[in-house]
């Protein structure tokens, strides 16, 4: 984890250079891409600019489907988006309406636009850009002017820096570097007794660091790394041992990284640690479950870690966006495969499929999902199950950013030049590598649903560069041919394979990473066990019976919406079972190729995999029904039965459908005799 550990092989193929490494060198510095500048540590992997990858296949549709869905649509919704009474458009800072939720929804919003070439989405995001840029007051400071207890209250400023980063990508606007210089003076000369005071900001003062080392790699002003180190000395203590500051999901999923991000200036081995050990410590107490995160229906709370547990949509694209950023900085493959785990199993779920609607918590194990109230069960009071466009204000707004995030870190740049396909999926990059030249790479694949990932090359001219295919931990075959021919490797699971050639155009690279069924033991949940085929994790097939109601009605209680907001245009659903759930596996000690049957369709002709009708593949298996796990007083899945269970019903077969694809699902099953 914490060196770049090579493991080298070299083979002379026409040419081409073969080697298996854990991470790239991080010595040299990318000629081409804004990566970190000295002091800062060099990164192992540079974001490429937001248009760079053209996303095709599912990914796109889901963009597509945000677009045409909520995301797109969510200003005729939302109060906060209204533009009466909006503090986000005034110099003063004043309005009803004006915190988090406006550059939750634009950072997505913006980013989707940007990279679909969609002009109507990018003119409406530039009318909330440009108000930002506009309005920043004499002293530095912009935006809504929210305090608290007397203080300047910063952190609806750290989303919209971002969402302002972005469009200095896309169109390259002074204007941004000069708000973001004079906003992070004004910063600077803050009091520290004024500074992240408040909980929000005091927790999440990470993102505030992004930006200013954004801004110096930029500019190199070297009084922002004076004020990376302020803000990090009033920032919660996220490098506390075998403690959190809070446990409030989201909190966790964004701000575990923090450490990571100042070691960056520090260069201090503890403060790198220390985000391993938050990691670590939240999963092994309440992540003992599939899809990548952990149960914290609000706040993670001693005793309540079954996978009947939840977490928030926010927290969901908080992870994968943090799991974006460790990769950057310190190339392991670890949150690689941290991110897909997240992107494959558990964000999907989150949303009706059509994405005109989402729920605010989703569980591995959720076999219903409704409006009512099941405190204490979950660690809120109201409709926190139920899909609804107009309700729970911060997910509303911030799932927009999740998919788009994550085709924004598809591919990277490398240091030394080159391009690293990290998160496999179809469509395009387009980058300088090599001596400067451009180059597009072609990617067609239906993975995580299939093995296969083609690359073909388009090149102008021929250029020299390396190419680096991550291996996922998982596979433990992967084979790679370049341009038909086999190239000889011994990749080890969980690093990369790196091609380094003269790339000519229309040159093909093919990678196939055979996925073989794993069994995962929850040795501390109840024995409990999940089946995974590669980087997907199977469920329960549950028939879904959906029930539509009214959004006014069935909203969360500090929901707001524009009066003319219609829901009938947009409701909301509760979502039922119409077939058992409590089902435990039948293992028998057997093979598991022997145990479970894959079962390949055709690929959807509406390109999303993540529905029950959709989904391309599933499993076969033996169970039998425990009637002792029902529903509980609180309305929701019952714990978990310890494993292995005595249960005298019959055999029966069962159908495993991705879990992604599945909003109710039972995940994490018991074992049964």
């Amino acid at each position: 984890m914490m060196g770049v550990a090579f493991t080298t092989i070299v083979q002379a193929q026409t040419g081409l250079k073969v080697e298996t490494l854990d991470r790239p060198d991080n010595t040299a510095r990318n000629n081409f891409y804004v990566s970190n500048k000295a002091p800062l540590q060099q990164q192992y992997f540079i974001k490429l600019p937001v248009t760079a990858v053209k996303p095709g296949g599912w990914l796109k549709k889901m963009l597509e489907l945000q677009r045409d869905g909520l995301t797109g649509h969510l200003g005729e919704i939302s109060i906060w988006l209204s533009r009466e009474d909006n503090a986000w458009l005034h110099k003063d800072g004043k309005g009803k309406y004006g915190w988090e939720e406006l550059p939750y929804w634009l950072k997505g919003y913006g980013n989707i636009g940007y990279m679909l070439r969609d002009e109507k989405m990018i003119t409406e995001a530039k009318f909330w850009l440009n108000a930002a840029l506009d309005n920043q007051r004499e002293n530095g400071d912009f935006g809504p002017l929210v305090t608290r207890n007397g203080k300047r209250d910063l952190w609806t400023n750290m989303p919209m820096l971002w969402c302002l980063q972005s469009y200095y990508e896309y169109a390259k606007d002074p204007r941004v570097l000069a708000l973001m210089t004079k906003y992070f003076r004004w910063e600077l000369s803050l009091a520290d007794d004024q500074l992240l005071e408040d909980y929000w900001e005091n927790s999440r003062g990470g993102d505030n660091i992004y930006s200013v080392y954004w801004l110096y790699n930029r500019t190199g002003e070297s009084w922002l790394l004076d004020l990376a180190t302020k803000l990090h000395k009033n920032t919660a203590n996220w490098t506390q041992k075998n403690n959190l500051p809070n446990w409030h999901n989201v909190n966790v999923a964004q701000c575990f990284r923090e450490p990571a991000q100042y070691a960056m200036l520090s260069r201090n081995e503890n403060d790198l640690r220390a985000t391993y050990d938050n990691f670590k410590l939240i999963r092994d107490i309440y992540g003992q479950v599939p899809g990548g995160l952990f149960g914290a229906d609000e706040n993670a709370r001693k005793g309540y870690d079954d996978p009947r547990q939840l977490v928030e949509t926010c927290g969901m694209v908080e992870q994968m966006t943090s799991d974006q950023f460790l990769l950057w900085y310190t190339g392991d493959t670890k949150w690689a495969e941290n991110c897909e785990d997240i992107a494959f199993n558990t964000f999907p779920a989150a949303f009706m499929p059509d994405y005109r609607s989402l729920r605010y918590l989703t569980a591995p194990n959720m076999v219903v999902s409704d409006s009512k109230n099941h405190a204490p069960g979950i660690d809120n009071n109201g409709p926190f199950l139920m899909m609804n466009p107009f309700s729970s204000r911060c997910c509303q707004h911030n799932h927009a950013a999740g998919w788009v995030y994550y085709a924004e870190n598809s591919w990277m740049a490398t240091p030394d030049n080159g391009l690293a396909a990290q998160l496999y999926v179809e469509g395009t990059v387009t980058a300088q590598v090599g001596n400067g030249n451009s180059v597009t790479i072609v990617e067609n694949t239906h993975y995580p649903f299939e093995e296969s990932v083609g690359f073909t090359i388009r090149a102008a001219k021929t250029t020299a560069f390396p190419l680096y295919l991550r291996i996922p931990e998982w596979c433990k075959a992967p084979v790679v041919k370049v341009n038909g021919k086999s190239v000889t490797l011994q990749a080890s699971p969980g690093g990369y394979v790196k091609l380094t050639n003269a790339w000519k155009n229309n040159d093909r690279i093919s990678l196939e990473l055979p996925m073989e069924l794993q069994l995962r033991t929850w040795d501390k949940n109840k024995n409990s066990v999940s089946i995974n085929r590669g980087p997907i994790t199977y469920s329960l097939q549950i028939k879904e019976r959906y029930e539509q109601k009214d959004s006014k009605a069935t909203a969360i209680g500090d929901s707001k919406w524009q009066e003319n907001a219609d829901p009938a245009k947009w409701p909301s659903f509760e979502i039922y079972p119409a077939s058992q759930w409590n089902y435990g596996l039948l293992l028998n000690e057997q093979p598991l190729d022997k145990t479970f049957t894959v079962i390949k369709k055709s690929w959807p002709k509406d390109n999303n995999p993540f529905t029950l009708g959709g989904a391309p593949i599933a499993l076969k298996a033996k169970g039998k029904q425990i009637p002792s796990w029902t529903i509980d007083q609180y309305g929701l899945c019952g714990l978990l039965p310890q494993s292995p269970v005595a249960t005298t019903e019959p055999v029966t077969e069962l159908t495993l459908v991705p879990m992604g694809a599945a909003r109710l699902r039972i995940a994490s099953f018991p074992v049964v005799q």
